[in-house]
Order: structure tokens, then sequence, then C-alpha cells
């Protein structure tokens, strides 16, 4: 029988945390909602949600050192996912109402405005995952709910042999952009798992099942 996984939801003041929190907790995670560093660095997983603006979010994520967390988890091959805004910061930069503003640098690649006549992209959308993906092992072909009006829509990074090409997984709304992304220890997802139904508490023990 397999342990029950210890999860840390980064609490830095964004994001929809208590209701991340009890999706987890659903997908049979342990969850402690937290900015310590420590804790934070010693989890079994990292889950970083994101509400709001791009550059609100990295100003808060780097008043906790969120963003050194991150990278010695991922350093250290440690997992971290994502959500939402805290998808987008992981990307180089993010352009906002001509705000240009530095992100993570994780991947290489832009965050801006979905080219739609309808903004934000808020409701279900169906997804395009990438063969052998493991988020959306046996939901491929269900909904998720999105609310975002900015996306990385194009993606740049190259991984050579031996290591695993990324699992992309597509969108639409007015254009494709980057729904979810998994790349080694690093996964996130531009939708809000927790307000997707049971296809979003799959996906989340889909993403459990896979800490080690």
């Amino acid at each position: 029988m397999s342990r029950t996984k210890r999860v840390v939801l980064l609490d830095y003041g964004s994001g929809n945390v208590h209701s991340a929190a009890k999706a987890l907790e659903r997908a049979g995670a342990e969850v402690q909602v937290t900015s310590d560093r420590a804790a934070a660095l010693e989890a079994d997983g990292l889950v970083v949600p994101g509400v709001g603006a791009f550059k609100a979010v990295m100003d808060q994520l780097r008043a906790v050192r969120g963003d050194e967390v991150i990278d010695r988890r991922l350093a250290g091959g440690r997992p971290v996912l994502g959500i939402c805004v805290g998808m987008q910061v992981l990307f180089e930069r993010g352009v906002e109402r001509g705000v240009d503003t530095e992100g993570l640098g994780e991947w290489p690649g832009v965050v801006t405005e979905l080219p739609a006549t309808v903004l934000p992209h808020m409701g279900w959308n169906t997804v395009e995952p990438d063969g052998g993906s493991v988020l959306f092992d046996g939901i491929e072909d269900e909904r998720f709910y999105f609310v975002h009006s900015f996306a990385a829509q194009e993606w740049h990074l190259d991984v050579m042999p031996p290591f695993p090409a990324p699992r992309l997984t597509w969108a639409d709304h007015g254009g494709r952009f980057l729904a979810a992304v998994e790349n080694g220890p690093l996964s996130a997802t531009q939708f809000h798992p927790e307000k997707s139904s049971d296809a979003g508490i799959r996906l989340l023990a889909n993403w459990l099942g896979s800490l080690r």
C-alpha cells in the first residue's frame, strides 16, 4: 500500500489556496498550506497556485522567496505543480496591458493576451493532451475549467536525449495556447483542477501518483 503523499500548497498571498487544498485532500494528499521554506523544500510535492496579474504574483512570490524554493526543488528533481498564473510565471516573461515582467524563467517564452474576441476565457473547455501524458491519463476527453485572459501560446524548449521530451497539452480560445505542460519534475496547468469537478480531482490524483 502506497503511503500518503505530503504536499505543500505555497501560501504567498495569491490563489485559491483553500479550494485547492480541499481538492488535493480529495485526491488523497496530506496538505499543508504554508509559506515556510523548510516545509516547502521537504514536501513530496509543491503546488504553486496563482490568481490575478502576472506582476502581482511575481512580486508576492519573491516576497516570500518562493522563487528560490521552486528553483531549489527543481534543481534537486523534486516535483512542482503550477496552477493558472502559477503556470504562467514559470515562463521567462509576462506582458499584460503594457507591463513587461520578468518571470521565473524555468521555461523559455512569453505569456501574452489571447487573440480572442471574448475575454476572459471563462468556463469549461476541452484539451488536447500529448500522447503518454501522466496528468491526463484516463481523462483525455474530459473538460476543464479555465479563467484567464493571458497564456503561453508557443513552446520553444528543445530537450535532447537522454532526457524525455516534454508532454504538451493544448486548448483553443481564439487561437491555440498551452493548457498544461509536463516537463520532468515540473508540471503546470493553465486551468483550475480544483474547479474542474471529478476530472480535476483525477488529474491531481494522477500527479500525486507520480510523486516518489
